[in-house]
């Protein structure tokens, strides 16, 4: 390597570490902090990097191995299971926000083929800012962040075909009709040779260097299919992450899918990052600056165009009530890192000028960078003000003599019914999911559509009449709630609840409830099985495992006395692990094993 080319590797590394936390810090987007880094080192900031051509090209291929890996996500089954929320309200938001957009671009003067381009890569949102948020704010699994991620997916899959009209959009412009329908044919012959080879062949040669069991094989064979697919695609004029995308869709079914993602998704990470500081080396920053109320008008237009047609599109056909669909737009009213991709590519092709790929990609990264902030301010607005939401309709329940109530049917609840089915024990199973209430009641479990942690659901579920109440949510706040609640109004009701772990167990027994930790018995009975491997005796591995679990209780209890004082508990945690070495001890000497370990 060059000395420049160390020189530059090293200011990556040094400014990427120390911008991108600071901009996590502070609920910004990596990809933000990747765009400020390029801003710093490219020729329009500091200068330092001599070469952001060449840095640029080489890590596009981050771009072409995450199309690769979405394209393995994308199994025809998950597909379909997801059809409606993707196909449906992806394609509706893609479809009206790009209609809108292309309208707006026109009147700005754009010539169509540039206006189609540009308005479709404006209408896709960030998957990865967007994720992102919804997980920091613990939003995945809520109604606007399933509605979020179909549409998310869709737009994965809009990308690909908007990558491979970039050139012929490019040719059509330039008024070469026949060089159009060339590469048309062209491009569709390509596919369908990468179809044959993808089905026939690339299986076959991973089935043939995994039986080397040679790691960086294997590794080396990933990235060939990659960047060989995406050269394939390259050759004939078309984007690189077309072949890579497809390639990936054909991997989706393979015995080898994982494995192939774990070998691939480093090399993502490092290049796409890299990619991004490209991008942002190759903003003409005075340019930008020179017209600021433009870009601002831009980035106006681009999130209320956006958010008008997700808020119509959540509350309408998604359903997913007033406050769910206003979040929705919030956190999809941004442009997305596919633009840049995009902007880029047709700057290549001559659909867009340099300049307006300049302010373009500011714009889109003005959106992402508000984004956070607007959903802080939100949040804040429906805290202070709760919307009016309508109650939901939980369902009546006429069975008035249970013995006891299972608060949340999911594993481990439906262990516990089923356990008591077989004993003939009458059971009401409260479940606040209604997906999950729709698939037990198909395997005709006793489960009712209500949530455990209102009174008055409790109450009609005749739990003034129940021996005992099992507290089994997967949300640990959740069961504190419930048990919190059923002690108030019924304290001499046995509980018993699922805990997450021992600080948890302790909060519980706080409540006089039996807390049961979630992982501690199968965790003692893989230590027996590995007992067993290990040439230990059946009996003396089952003894073991009683020991620990005797132990381990007894060690809970006495840690209960002094939950609150930390030097203590890691005392009696040090201690604790003294005592059952010497248990352990005892009790080999005391049945010597025949020789055994």
């Amino acid at each position: 390597m060059h000395d420049s080319g160390l020189i530059d590797a090293l200011w990556f590394l040094l400014a990427s570490v120390l911008a991108v936390p600071i901009f996590r810090r502070f609920g910004l987007s990596a990809v933000l902090g990747y765009l400020f880094v390029g801003l710093l080192l490219g020729p329009y900031g500091f200068a330092v990097i001599s070469d952001p051509d060449s840095t640029l090209a080489i890590s596009e291929l981050g771009v072409v191995m995450m199309l690769f890996i979405i394209g393995l996500e994308l199994s025809p089954p998950r597909l379909w299971q997801m059809r409606h929320r993707i196909f449906i309200a992806g394609g509706v938001q893609v479809l009206l926000s790009a209609a809108l957009l292309y309208a707006v671009l026109l009147a700005f003067g754009l010539r169509w083929q540039s206006a189609v381009i540009v308005a479709i890569a404006l209408a896709l949102s960030s998957t990865a800012v967007v994720l992102q948020l919804l997980a920091e704010r613990k939003q995945l699994n809520s109604a606007h962040g399933k509605a979020a991620f179909g549409i998310l997916l869709f737009q994965d899959i809009a990308a690909i075909p908007l990558l491979a009209a970039i050139p012929l959009l490019g040719h059509a412009q330039s008024g070469n009709d026949q060089s159009t329908g060339s590469m048309a044919l062209t491009a569709i012959l390509v596919l369908l040779l990468l179809i044959l080879l993808g089905r026939y062949v690339m299986r076959q040669l991973f089935r043939a260097v995994a039986w080397t069991q040679m790691r960086e094989i294997f590794t080396a064979t990933a990235l060939l299919v990659v960047v060989g697919t995406g050269w394939l695609m390259h050759s004939v004029g078309l984007s690189m992450g077309l072949g890579a995308f497809v390639a990936g869709v054909l991997m989706a079914d393979s015995e080898f899918r994982h494995e192939i993602e774990a070998q691939v998704e480093p090399f993502k990470g490092l290049l796409l990052g890299l990619f991004f500081i490209s991008v942002g080396m190759t903003v003409n920053l005075p340019t930008v600056m020179a017209d600021p109320l433009l870009i601002g008008l831009g980035v106006v237009l681009l999130m209320t165009v956006k958010a008008a047609v997700l808020l119509l599109l959540g509350y309408r056909q998604c359903r997913i009530g007033r406050r769910e669909a206003v979040l929705l737009a919030a956190s999809m009213a941004m442009g997305g890192e596919f633009a840049f991709v995009v902007f880029a590519d047709a700057v290549r092709f001559g659909l867009i000028e340099a300049l307006l790929r300049d302010r373009l990609v500011a714009a889109v990264g003005i959106s992402m960078a508000l984004t956070p902030v607007l959903l802080t301010l939100l949040q804040s607005y429906f805290n202070r003000h709760p919307l009016e939401t309508a109650a939901p309709v939980y369902d009546t329940i006429d069975d008035g003599h249970p013995r006891v109530v299972i608060a949340g049917f999911g594993r481990m609840g439906q262990i516990v019914g089923r356990m008591l089915g077989a004993r003939k024990i009458p059971f009401i199973a409260l479940e606040n999911s209604v997906e999950q209430v729709a698939l037990s009641r198909k395997f005709g479990n006793m489960i009712y559509f209500g949530d455990p942690a209102r009174l008055e659901v409790l109450q009609s579920a005749h739990i003034a009449g129940a021996d005992l109440l099992i507290i089994t949510a997967d949300d640990p706040e959740t069961n504190l709630k419930i048990a919190r609640l059923a002690k108030r109004h019924y304290p001499e009701l046995r509980i018993i609840a699922r805990a997450r772990n021992r600080q948890h167990a302790f909060r519980l027994m706080d409540l006089g409830v039996a807390a049961i930790r979630e992982t501690l018995h199968s965790s003692v009975e893989i230590g027996k099985l590995a007992f067993i491997g290990l040439g230990i005796r059946h009996e003396r591995a089952e003894e073991y495992a009683r020991l620990f679990l005797e132990h381990d209780e007894h060690i809970l209890a006495e840690q209960y006395l002094v939950h609150d004082n930390e030097a203590a508990l890691i005392a009696s945690a040090e201690e604790a692990y003294r005592e059952l070495e010497a248990l352990f001890d005892a009790d080999r000497l005391d049945r010597p094993d025949s020789g055994q370990p």
